[in-house]
């Protein structure tokens, strides 16, 4: 399927706009409370408090493209942790334990890391100017 090829770089974008909107929401509901979720009001203080913090200020980052490859690399981090802490106990399968986002979020931003953020970003921004 070549026809998308020639918009490789702006798909790329899209791709880290929307992770990063989507892992943003997980922020802002543990810290703002906003979509509320079995996740909001959790104390800062806890493990998911402090995931949600990481989630809100890294999320942003990357939905604007700004230090982009190192949000992402991050990010990723942050999800095979939440993996190995949360559902890896449950069991060893991912579709079983519960851990299938998490370790699809995780790959997602590792390949932003390695990828870059694509045209539609600060960071491009930057370096052209």
């Amino acid at each position: 399927m070549t026809f998308l090829s020639p918009y490789r770089p702006q798909i790329l974008s899209l791709f880290r706009i929307m992770s990063g909107l989507l892992i943003l929401q997980h922020g802002t509901s543990k810290i703002l409370g906003f979509p509320t979720s079995q996740m909001s009001g959790v104390s800062i203080a806890s493990l998911g408090g402090i995931a949600g913090v990481i989630e809100l200020i890294f999320g942003v980052l990357l939905v604007i493209g700004l230090l982009s490859r190192l949000s992402a690399f991050i990010l990723s981090g942050l999800m095979a942790v939440a993996y190995f802490i949360a559902h890896m106990p449950q069991g060893f399968f991912p579709m079983l334990n519960g851990g299938e986002l998490a370790a699809l979020y995780s790959f997602g931003f590792l390949y932003l890391a390695a990828a870059g953020p694509g045209p539609w970003s600060v960071d491009a921004k930057r370096t052209q100017g």
